[in-house]
């Protein structure tokens, strides 16, 4: 069965730093662009970054801008989100999703998605 299992959540004071971990099963992740999405209590979730198959491309929304940095790890068939100078909004369930490559684009239509991990920013 094809799935992605979000890790790394957890509680951090506001200014704080987390790491979120992607693993994929069943499916070849190296292959497919990933996504972060997140879904705070009472809110829509929202997309927060995005990377392309190859690693080559990626998008972040404004205002996780030059505090967050997606990567992946071809090696290990991960996928990450580093998470720096963290605040109290963004605090929320972070979820990760896969999706098959669609030509250059660096967020694609996604397949599979995760559980999702809390992160939670509060002094």
């Amino acid at each position: 069965q094809s799935r992605v299992v979000e890790s790394g959540g957890g509680l951090v004071q506001p200014g704080g730093s987390l790491r979120l971990s992607c693993a994929a099963s069943g499916f070849p992740l190296n292959s497919y662009g990933v996504g972060w999405f997140r879904q705070a209590p009472g809110k829509e979730r929202e997309g927060v970054s995005c990377i392309s198959g190859s690693g080559a491309g990626t998008y972040y929304i404004g205002s996780v801008k030059g505090r967050f940095t997606i990567s992946r790890d071809h090696a290990k068939n991960m996928v990450y989100l580093q998470m720096n100078s963290l605040k109290p909004e963004d605090t929320g369930v972070y979820v990760c999703a896969a999706g098959p490559p669609i030509g250059n684009m660096t967020c694609v239509l996604y397949e599979y998605w995760g559980q999702g991990t809390q992160v939670t920013v509060s002094s």
